[in-house]
């Protein structure tokens, strides 16, 4: 399957392609980002909303599809997790 890359904040994800006709495009392909953010600070779904003070109900329904985190979230987030990776807090 064709995969592509995104950069979220110097964060590079690779997604499994979406059809651009898909009329759900846009809320799994931030569903599909947000968890390999989540994977990349090496964390489970618990931990990480522990982490970052997210109800862990919200947090499940981003990275399953059912509701789409706005976008400067997914971008605060991936941030946070590139900064705490470089200081070595993660």
């Amino acid at each position: 399957m064709k995969k592509e890359i995104y950069n979220v904040e110097g964060i590079e994800i690779e997604v499994e392609h979406i059809d651009k006709d898909d009329a759900d495009r846009e809320r799994r392909l931030i569903a599909y980002q947000f968890k390999a953010i989540r994977e990349q600070a090496g964390m489970n779904r618990k931990d990480f909303s522990d982490w970052l003070g997210i109800p862990y109900r919200t947090m499940q329904e981003w990275e399953l599809g059912r509701r789409q985190a706005p976008d400067y979230v997914l971008r605060l987030i991936a941030y946070k997790v590139k900064m705490e990776k470089e200081r070595g807090n993660l």
